[in-house]
Formats: C-alpha cells, structure tokens, sequence
C-alpha cells in the first residue's frame, strides 16, 4: 500500500501534456472523484521519461497505476470529510519547484513551452489542483500512519519471523567522521582574477548579449557551461542557489551585467536575461581563483592544531565540526558519513578512493594526519578522518543490526495500519471500476466494493 502511494505521487511530465490520449473515458471513480484513461496513461508516460537511461528499471503497468489513482482518490474523499487543508502558499512553492526542475530537464524554458504547447503560466494553472489533491492525500496518509510506534518488543518479533537464511549479509561496514576545509585563495591572487572578470564585463556591456555568452563559454569555469552557456532559470525562494548569487543575480535590471560577486564556488559576474517576479533567467561567468601550495600548506597546519585540540580533549569532534568544516553534506550530522539508507555505518565500497588508505592503517577511535585530495568539483581540500568504529562482515542480527531492523518494522507496520484503515474505509465508498480492468488482481479488494455497493443500491431501488 506505501509501496503504491509512493509510486503514484502526482508528477508533472511536459511529454505527457504533448502527447494526451485522444480518446478518453472514465475508467475508475472513489465518491465523486473521477479517473480518466489518460490519468493512467499519462502517468506510464512520466515515469518512462524519468526512468530514461536508467538500468534494471521495472516500470509499472496499467493496473498497478489505476489501484494508485483510486487509493489517491479514497485518501482525498476522506481527508476533505476531515477538514484537512494545504495552504495556497505550500502549493504555489511546489509547482514553481517541480517547473524549475523541469525547465532544468529540457534545457529552457521556451523549449520546455513548446514541447507542452503551452505557457508556463498555462502548465501552472492545470496542475494546480491535481498538486492539491496530492497534498491533501499525502496529508491524510501521514495522518493515518504517523503516530505509529514501534516498540523493542515488536522488533524482536519481526525478526523472529525472518528465516535465518533470509537474512541480509554485510560486508565490513564502518563509521567515518571528517572535517574538510577548503583552502582559501590569496588575496593578490583573487584581485587578479576579479580584474580579469571586470574586464569581461566592460567587453559585454560594450558588444552586447553575445559576447558575455561567447566569454562563458570561453572562459567560464562552471562546468555545465558546455551544455548551457552559462544560463540558469532561478526563483528567488529556492535554497538550491548560493545566497550570494541569488542576492546579486535578483539586484540587476534586464540586460544588467553584475559587479564580481563571491560566492562560495568562487568569483562570478551575473547578467539578468529576463525576469518576471520571484522567477529569473540568467547567464553568469565563473572564475575560480587557483590555489597554491601556501595556501594548501597553511589549511594543513590549521587542521593539524584542530586535531591535536580534539586529542587533548579541548574540543570534541562534533564541536569542530560545527566550528570548522566546510562540507556541508556533513557539517550537520557532527561530521558523520551516511549511506543510503540513512545509517552511520557505511560499506568500504562507499568511501572515495583517497579514504580507504588511511582507514586500512587506522584503529577505531584515532583521528588520522591532515590529508589533501581532489573533491568532486576537482578542487584540492583539506581533511582530518576521525574512524569512530568497525563492523566485521556478519549475517544480520539485532545487535549490529537494530536500527536497521526497527525501521523496517516500523514500515511494516505502518503498512499494515494503511491495509486496515482501507479494508475499513473502501466499503464505504461509491467505487467504479472500468471492466477492462477486470484481470487485475491488485484491484480484487476494490472490485468487491464496487459490486456491493452496486447490490446495495438494487436492493434499495
């Protein structure tokens, strides 16, 4: 039933807009609320698109999505009877969220327009309420599940029930804290290549538009210039962006080149494309002033002294943390990796290939030497790696494994819960399902309501 939910969450999808089913019905319906075939189809559609490319994926068929739709419609019924409501606020910030993410997908947002047929203020207006429904259902199934508890007990039970050569084996897994920092740059070094930047600017503002696109594309050290000039459609009210940028980006006027603005990737001049409201179209120049080996050596030493403070215990790990770490994947869980399913133990195959050196000479509990590395952005940081513990590769168990096992115990129950509350409430519901439906067994539970609430009206007629 969660399984479902998640699914069938309402995604907008340009493709499906462009590509409507012609010949529509009504192949399913919860009270009042109504399902088209191209509600289905189209949601086939969207999850193919996002899928592309994607290995091993297994799409969902036609009456796995229409058991979706009817228990969005069920939880909708039921959270209107209960007064439940999503301000206007919530729904306007998700749909400019979701058309963002979809402006990003296509490239821009005249190709976005043109694929859809349709304005952005035109997509805006006919998702609208299908965004609500959604909200409204998601309220209503967090409403039923989420004072669900699991106690130790109810753990134990559940694994208890899980044959022994069921159970999932670990290889060794390990808990890793760090703190990066990033060495700064010389100040003559960063005027430097701030004049550079200014010098581009006065070129762009003397040749027009194309030049400053012909600059970040030859200039520009933001590495998805190749693929997009440099451009970026922003929203005032995203924390995606540095705040520096979005700051500077929404001071300019149209056809407005910006003043250098530092930014935590580095040194950038902005030109405001277009904009309308919160909404924004920019085109920006990224320079990253290079780093010595002073600079590399200085960051090093200053690492070094936090970790003989941290020894010493003048200062805890998470307090350095918080005081010092430039990493903000980390800098809010005290330093602490984490892996995919959202636990501190991490698998070796996770670790970046500078880690595993130092950790295979380590004990648990040592903090290791300052070490230099290239991160994801190409760019050489600092860090010092605290190796907190060890798991040997085991079979699971509660022990090791107590957290892991309770959240699934907890799903399972909160599923359960879902189960009963629909084995409750669907009875109570004017449900239809089209009979071309009549195959799938995921939809058994629905067609049983749908035929006794069809025999209860014959006997009243």
């Amino acid at each position: 039933m969660l399984l479902a939910i998640m699914l069938f969450a309402f995604g907008t999808s340009a493709d499906a807009q462009s590509k409507k089913v012609v010949a529509d019905k009504i192949i399913g319906q919860v009270g009042d609320k109504i399902i088209l075939r191209s509600d289905v189809m189209n949601t086939i559609a969207d999850a193919k698109r996002q899928t592309q490319g994607q290995e091993n994926v297994i799409l969902p068929n036609e009456c796995q999505v229409l058991e979706g739709q009817l228990i969005r419609k069920a939880l909708l019924l039921q959270a209107q009877k209960d007064s439940l409501k999503v301000e206007d606020d919530e729904i306007e910030a998700e749909l400019d969220n979701r058309i963002r993410q979809t402006i990003q997908q296509y490239g821009s947002k005249d190709i976005l327009e043109e694929i859809a047929g349709k304005t952005v203020y035109q997509l805006k207006d006919d998702f609208r309420e299908a965004f609500r429904e959604q909200k409204l259902a998601d309220q209503m199934q967090r409403k039923i599940v989420d004072n669900i508890k699991i106690t130790p007990t109810e753990v134990k039970q559940y694994f208890s029930k899980t044959p022994t050569d069921s159970l999932p084996f670990y290889e060794s897994e390990v808990e890793i804290s760090q703190i990066v920092m990033i060495p700064k740059a010389n100040k003559d070094v960063e005027e430097y290549v701030a004049k550079q930047l200014y010098d581009y600017k006065k070129q762009a503002e003397t040749q027009g538009p194309k030049k400053f696109e012909q600059l970040a594309k030859n200039f520009s050290e933001d590495p998805a210039v190749k693929e997009n000039a440099g451009q970026y459609t922003l929203n005032r009210n995203d924390k995606f962006w540095d705040p520096a940028f979005l700051a500077g980006a929404f001071r300019l006027k149209e056809g407005q080149i910006s003043p250098v603005i530092k930014s935590k990737f580095g040194l950038h001049i902005i030109m405001m494309i277009s904009r309308s409201g919160d909404e924004a179209i920019v085109r920006h120049i990224l320079r990253i002033p290079p780093i010595t080996e002073d600079e590399i050596k200085e960051t090093t030493d200053k690492l070094d002294s936090i970790r003989l403070q941290i020894q010493s215990n003048k200062i805890s790990f998470p307090e350095a943390v918080s005081k010092y770490s430039d990493d903000e994947n980390s800098k809010f869980s005290a330093g602490a990796m984490v892996g995919r399913d959202g636990s501190t133990f991490i698998s070796l195959d996770m670790l970046d290939k500078d880690m595993i050196q130092p950790i295979s000479k380590m004990k648990p509990g040592e903090i290791s030497a300052p070490q230099v590395y290239q991160d994801e952005r190409g760019r050489k940081v600092v860090r010092i790696v605290y190796f907190k513990s060890r798991k040997d590769p085991h079979r699971e168990n509660l022990k090791d494994d107590y957290n892991r096992i309770s959240q699934r115990a907890l799903e399972e129950k909160k599923n359960a819960t879902l189960e009963k509350w629909f084995k409750e409430h669907i009875p109570t519901y004017y449900v239809l399902i089209d009979k071309e439906f009549s195959k799938c067994s995921e939809l058994e539970q629905w067609r049983q309501a749908a035929e006794s609430a069809a025999a209860g009206r014959k006997q009243q007629d």
